[in-house]
C-alpha cells in the first residue's frame, strides 16, 4: 500500500534546497529523492493551478506559508507568552520593580503585511523558536533587512523583543540599569538586557561593531548565566527563552575603507561568545523583485517593469563594489526608498534622483547613467509635463480636434506639422506602437484623429509636452 504524501514534510525537505516559488522540476525531485521518493510530487506537477507558463516551474506558495508563524493563539508549544502581570499604573510598576517597560507593555513587534522572508529567516526562526540560550552575531552590509528580519520573526512567533542601538557611548549603565529620579524619589531602574532577562525575551544588540570596551559588561549575560548587579546587591537569573542576537555592519573586527566610520575591533572574548555568526547578504534578484513589487502595492504604485529594472540596477553597483570600481552601494532599503519616492512623485527618474542625491555628484550621474541603460522608457516625457497640455477627462475627441496643428500659449507648443504630439507612460508604449504612433527621441506623434480621441479615452495619454 502506498504512502500517504506528506505535503509539510515535503516543504520543510524542499525549504533545504529553495525558499523560493515556483520552483523548478529539478529541486522538486531533489527534494523528493531526500524523502525516499524517486519522482517529484504528482500532487504539485500535475495540478493545473501549479503550473507557471514557463516549463518545468511550479509554484509551492506553501514555501512563504509554512515559513512564517502566524498563529494568533495566545499560546502554542512554538512560542513563548510575554509573562503576564497584574494591571497597575505604569509609574507604580517603575516605583515598585525599577523596570523601565511596565510589566503590563507588550514589547512583541507589531507585523509587517508585505514582509518577504528571506536570507537568514528560517535560521533565526528555528533559533528564536527553540527557546534556548543561543546568542548569534549576525553580520552584513547595511540595509539588506538584519534588523527587520529578526524583528518580523519576532512579530510572528509573538516573542518580546528588546532591541538597543549601540553607540560607543553606550555603557552599563545604559544596558543592566541604574538608579533614576522617579516622582522625587531616587530609585532602581532595570535596564533593557535585564528587563529582556526577566521576562525571557529577545535581546537585539543593533549595530554592535559601534561599542567600545564598556559592552564587556555582558560576558555574564552572553554566557547564559545569571549577573549580578552590584549596585543594588541583587542577582538576576535569566527567564527561560531568553537570548541575544546582535547584528553588525562588520564581523567585528573594524573596517579601514571608511564605508563604515565609527565600527570598532570588539574583544575577542566578547565574541568567541556567539556560537553562531550568520552572514547576511541582500536578496536574489528574484526575491528583491517580490519585496519591491509588494512594498509597491502596499503604497497603490504597482509598476513591475519598473521594480525589475531598479533591481537589475542595483544587482549592477553591488558587483562593482564587490570588484572595487564604486565606492558606494545600493542596498535593498533605498529601492524601497525609490518605491516610496515614485509612490508619491509617479517619475521615475526624480525618484531615483532624490533618493541618490546624498552621494557624490559623479557617483549621482553614473548611477543614472547606468540605470538609463537598462530602461528604455527612461526619457523626458516623465520630466516635461509640468506646463504640458492635459486633455480633459470625457471630451478627448474634441479636445484632439480643437487643438490639432494649433498653437496653445497657455500650455507650450503641440504644433507639429498636422499630427497630434502626446506622450504615454512606459507600460503603455507598446499600445502606442500598435496603433501607428512614432517616437523620434522627443515627442510621440500620431495623425488620426479618432485614434488619439480613443487612447485618451482608455486612459493611454498621459500629456501633451513641448
Amino acid at each position: 500500500m502506498p504512502r500517504k504524501f506528506d505535503m509539510e514534510k515535503f516543504v520543510d525537505a524542499l525549504r533545504e534546497i529553495t525558499t523560493e516559488s515556483p520552483v523548478s522540476r529539478e529541486d522538486l525531485t531533489r527534494a523528493a529523492n531526500t524523502l525516499g521518493m524517486k519522482y517529484a510530487p504528482a500532487s504539485i506537477v500535475k495540478d493545473e493551478n501549479r503550473h507557471t507558463g514557463d516549463r518545468g516551474m511550479f509554484l509551492v506558495p506553501e514555501l512563504d506559508n509554512d515559513l512564517i508563524v502566524d498563529d494568533d493563539s495566545d499560546t502554542d508549544s512554538d512560542t513563548v507568552a510575554a509573562t503576564p502581570a497584574p494591571a497597575a499604573s505604569a509609574a507604580a510598576l517603575i516605583a515598585k520593580s525599577g523596570q523601565t517597560v511596565p510589566d503590563h507593555e507588550s514589547l512583541i513587534p507589531h507585523k509587517i503585511s508585505d514582509y518577504v522572508p528571506f536570507g537568514n529567516f528560517r535560521p533565526v526562526q528555528q533559533i528564536i523558536r527553540s527557546q534556548l540560550f543561543f546568542p548569534v552575531f549576525m553580520t552584513g552590509l547595511s540595509g539588506n533587512g538584519k534588523t527587520t528580519m529578526i524583528d518580523q520573526v519576532c512579530a510572528r512567533l509573538k516573542r518580546e523583543l528588546f532591541r538597543v542601538n549601540i553607540t560607543i557611548e553606550t555603557d552599563e549603565d545604559d544596558l543592566l540599569g541604574g538608579f533614576r529620579l522617579v516622582n522625587g524619589e531616587t530609585v532602581w531602574q532595570d535596564g533593557p538586557v535585564i528587563q529582556a532577562m526577566k521576562r525571557g525575551g529577545v535581546l537585539l544588540l543593533d549595530e554592535v561593531d559601534l561599542a567600545s570596551h564598556k559592552i564587556m559588561c555582558l560576558q555574564p549575560v552572553l554566557e547564559g548565566k545569571g549577573i549580578y548587579l552590584k549596585k543594588i546587591g541583587e542577582r538576576v537569573e535569566p527567564a527561560a527563552g531568553f537570548t541575544v542576537l546582535a547584528t553588525a555592519n562588520t564581523k567585528g573586527i573594524g573596517n579601514d575603507d571608511g564605508q563604515f566610520v565609527g565600527t570598532n575591533v570588539l574583544n575577542e572574548a566578547f565574541l568567541d561568545r556567539f556560537p553562531v555568526t550568520l552572514e547576511q547578504d541582500y536578496p536574489a534578484a528574484s526575491t528583491e523583485v517580490k519585496i519591491i513589487t509588494k512594498r509597491m502595492t502596499t503604497l497603490g504604485k504597482v509598476n513591475e517593469h519598473f521594480a525589475k529594472t531598479l533591481v537589475s540596477w542595483a544587482s549592477t553597483i553591488r558587483k562593482a563594489y564587490r570588484e572595487g570600481a564604486s565606492e558606494y552601494i545600493v542596498t535593498t532599503r533605498r529601492l524601497l526608498n525609490i518605491a516610496e519616492a515614485y509612490s508619491i512623485f509617479g517619475d521615475k527618474k526624480k525618484a531615483i534622483n532624490m533618493s541618490i542625491t546624498r552621494f557624490p555628484q559623479e557617483t549621482q550621474d553614473a548611477w543614472l547613467s547606468a540605470y538609463e541603460k537598462l530602461d528604455d522608457g527612461m526619457d523626458n516625457t516623465e520630466t516635461k509635463t509640468t506646463d504640458g497640455f492635459v486633455p480633459p477627462n470625457g471630451s478627448c475627441a474634441s479636445t484632439a480636434s480643437k487643438y490639432k496643428g494649433s498653437r496653445i500659449t497657455d500650455f507650450g507648443e503641440i504644433k507639429k506639422s498636422d499630427k497630434y504630439i502626446f506622450a504615454v507612460d512606459y507600460d503603455h508604449r507598446q499600445v502606442a506602437k500598435s496603433v501607428g504612433a512614432i517616437f523620434d527621441g522627443d515627442y510621440w506623434t500620431i495623425s488620426s484623429e479618432k485614434i488619439i480621441a480613443e487612447m485618451c479615452e482608455n486612459g493611454y495619454i498621459v500629456t501633451d509636452h513641448r
